[in-house]
């Protein structure tokens, strides 16, 4: 009965109990033209065992096994196999979501803890149980910045991630809520100048990515005098959480947002993920999504409840913080489960093997193709411009079990044949080697025939 409808005695009971004496009878008030009368056109059914081998089948077709050089925002990292042991042990079920302190305490223990470390590692002094990914915790800081500020525009810089400023597009649609964007300069960070500008008195917010989407870290010190001697707010959203194992922790900034898919979260084909909003104190009642507090009962145990949640299933809906309805509880255990494992030591020197695999690509990248941004740091990401078209070039690589860069063309058509290409500790020197030679063989190939056209 795992995967069946009721069966025959099961459905007979149910037409008795409402008075039909068919399954016609209880369809009949439908016109028949509306009526299929024939059976579905769907493939036979099939066993378990049938059917885990065509997922697999369609698994390997996926690109199971490929090495990936792809980024932007998804990363590839290993996840050890003690996160999928834990989280499905008793402590954390609840029954959906941990209103009753008195039987979710073993979630509401793990929130607590996720919520410590996302302090602990942003610099900020209180995050939140988490929101749904990196997207929608960037449009909400926003709407944040709005609220605590009173303004109602913002300034976004357009090395945040493309699809981060399409989510925001849409919130701020709605609300009516004026979008500036900025762009960047040529070494891929914001261009401050141009931030300068576009600073109004109606500007609730400056809003950029550390890491950028082209891997470039931002200098978020300089950007953070700006806005605040605007009197605006800085929001600092971060989609590659493992930097911050190495990258200083962006503590001049008002509100954190961050995407946490690189603890222990599996891509997934892009979901779910988990999301996270960090910010000072004195802005806790303008921050969306709840909060799990410590505390103690009447026989001075330990104990955990859900101490804000700002939003309109608790307040006043005109005083609710968002519309978010909950947070992503099992993914952010795996993010908890994650960075505990890791420490602050175990993270540091997950975050030097990205950093270093990357340097090593780079430097292999430029002496055959134009690596793009290079005056400013980096982490784990960053554009190379080749020649031929980058989607030619990843066509050929996938052949050899290999998944080249992201193209950039849909989003920044001015970079013209460049896409961004990412390193992780997943990523072998031989992988790297074999993707440099590519390129390598194509920028030759295009020389030449450059080269044949000038002699004609």
């Amino acid at each position: 009965m795992r995967y069946l409808p009721k069966s025959p005695a099961d459905r007979e009971a149910m037409l008795k109990a409402i008075g039909a004496r068919s399954v016609d009878d209880l369809f009949q008030p439908i016109p028949a033209e509306y009526r299929l009368q024939r059976d579905l056109q769907i493939p036979r059914q099939m066993a378990e065992s049938e059917i885990v081998d065509w997922f697999r089948e369609r698994s390997r077709e996926n690109g199971d096994g490929h090495a990936t050089f792809l980024g932007a925002g998804s990363y590839y990292h290993y996840r050890p196999v003690i996160i999928d042991s834990l989280i499905s042990r008793g402590e954390f079920l609840t029954a959906y979501t941990p209103y009753q302190a008195e039987i979710s305490q073993g979630t509401l223990q793990a929130i607590f803890e996720f919520q410590t470390m996302i302090c602990e590692l942003t610099g900020m002094d209180v995050a939140n149980a988490s929101m749904y990914d990196g997207s929608t915790g960037a449009a909400e800081a926003v709407m944040m910045a709005v609220r605590v500020t009173g303004r109602k525009s913002a300034v976004v810089a357009r090395s945040l991630h493309p699809e981060y400023r399409e989510v925001l597009s849409t919130y701020a649609h709605h609300q009516g809520l004026p979008i500036q964007t900025v762009s960047f300069a040529e070494n891929g960070r914001i261009d401050l100048k141009e931030l300068e500008k576009n600073l109004t008195p109606d500007t609730a917010c400056v809003l950029i990515q550390s890491p950028n989407f082209f891997g470039t870290i931002e200098d978020v010190a300089a950007i953070a005098d700006l806005a605040h001697k605007n009197g605006s707010l800085l929001i600092v959203s971060i989609a590659e959480a493992i930097s911050l194992g190495i990258v200083e922790p962006p503590r001049q900034a008002d509100i954190v947002a961050m995407e946490a898919q690189s603890f222990g979260v599996p891509l997934g084909f892009g979901g779910p993920y988990c999301g996270v909003i960090a910010t000072r104190e004195q802005f806790i009642r303008q921050m969306p999504g709840r909060l799990a507090g410590q505390t103690v009962d009447r026989n001075g145990k330990r104990g955990f409840v859900l101490t804000l949640a700002t939003r309109e299933q608790h307040i006043r809906r005109e005083k609710a913080t968002s519309n978010i309805c909950t947070n992503q509880a099992l993914v952010a255990l795996m993010a908890n489960i994650f960075m505990t494992i890791y420490g602050k030591v175990g993270l540091r020197e997950l975050a030097k093997q990205n950093l270093a695999k990357a340097n090593y690509a780079m430097k292999q990248f430029a002496k055959h193709g134009k690596v793009l941004f290079e005056g400013a740091p980096r982490f784990h990401e960053f554009v190379v411009q080749t020649n031929e078209d980058p989607y030619a070039i990843n066509s050929r690589i996938l052949g050899h079990k290999i998944v080249g860069g992201l193209p950039l063309k849909k989003f920044y058509p001015e970079l013209g044949n460049a896409s961004l290409w990412c390193c992780t500790e997943l990523t072998t020197r031989t992988a790297i080697d074999t993707a440099v030679g590519f390129v390598a063989d194509s920028e030759r190939s295009q020389r030449a025939m450059k080269e044949e056209e000038v002699t004609r």
